[in-house]
């Protein structure tokens, strides 16, 4: 028989009905009733139509803006292993998401655009005219190019903390995002635990950390990686997902936990009043909500292996 399936991309819906030669004998059967549904094809001949299927399946051409970082390095890894054309986009590279050097031709193609870059500067005007700059470069280099999926990656919690540049800079960014017009997905990630020297350090009172007890929710960049990769190859969700770690505590207990395993005998001392990179946190201000994804490495594995590298 010959099955015919429903082969169809799953970020654009493109596609048709392409047959399958099972045992010699045509389906009567319409192409609207006939889906490549394990009820439809027992066992063996389920897996040799989903092989059929997985080459068909399109490679996508992917641009990740910041693909030197931290996450976009990664994320061009995990795209590529998963068989994608991922273009690294930095300015190493050649493409500058604020002089528009190189943009028209890393765009030519291209079916998702994500953008995991930072700013170079965390000065509060000099924050947010990056975001905002690169943000319409990159919205209306995508939109010339007919690209269908635009991804960034931004803070939870930057609506809660406007007295800190950096999180008005990532708002402002989201707006700009929404207002394009291009097809998008936004993800707000919790606080790297890569980042737990730095916001530890922030604390400093002369030898002691002075740290706040509101609860933060610390996440393995492998894990924002994860998420990430997940979200570009679906389709666009012209909406916001957070993801978090999978577990939440008081900075003033990370703090203890990171200085332990970095064998730093400061005194860790819980302070209501200590400012999050200027802003005053409480229990919400830095955790997902409802509905959130979260990832799987607890911040004590993710010390203990960061340690041993």
């Amino acid at each position: 028989m010959i099955r015919q399936l429903d082969i169809r991309c799953t970020v654009c819906g493109k596609g048709g009905w392409s047959s399958l030669s099972i045992l010699g004998h045509k389906s009567k059967r319409s192409p609207r009733q006939t889906q490549a549904r394990r009820k439809d094809l027992p066992g063996a001949l389920y897996t040799d139509a989903m092989v059929a299927v997985d080459k068909w399946r399109k490679v996508m051409k992917i641009v990740v803006i910041g693909g030197s970082g931290l996450i976009g390095s990664k994320l061009v890894k995990t795209l590529r292993e998963r068989g994608h054309d991922a273009l690294a986009a930095s300015p190493s590279t050649g493409v500058n998401s604020i002089t528009r050097e190189g943009l028209a031709e890393a765009m030519d193609g291209a079916d998702v655009v994500v953008d995991v870059a930072n700013a170079p500067s965390w000065e509060d005007k000099a924050v947010l005219d990056f975001f905002e700059t690169s943000s319409r470069n990159l919205l209306a280099a995508e939109a010339a190019a007919g690209v269908r999926h635009h991804v960034a990656l931004s803070i939870v919690g930057s609506e809660r903390l406007p007295d800190t540049g950096y999180f008005r800079a990532k708002v402002a960014q989201e707006a700009l995002i929404k207002a394009s017009g291009v097809p998008y997905t936004i993800l707000r990630a919790t606080q790297f635990s890569e980042f737990a020297g730095g916001i530890v350090q922030s604390f400093a009172v002369g030898e002691e950390i002075h740290a706040s007890p509101a609860l933060i929710q610390p996440i393995a960049s492998d894990d924002v990686v994860a998420t990430l990769a997940d979200i570009v190859l679906a389709a666009p969700a012209n909406g916001t997902v957070e993801v978090g770690g999978p577990e939440t505590m008081p900075i003033d207990e990370l703090a203890r936990r990171y200085l332990q395993t970095t064998q730093d005998n400061r005194k860790v001392v819980p302070d209501i009043h200590a400012r999050y990179f200027g802003a005053v946190l409480d229990d919400q201000s830095l955790v997902t909500g409802k509905n959130a994804r979260l990832g799987g490495i607890r911040f004590d594995d993710w010390l203990a292996r960061s340690t041993a590298q």
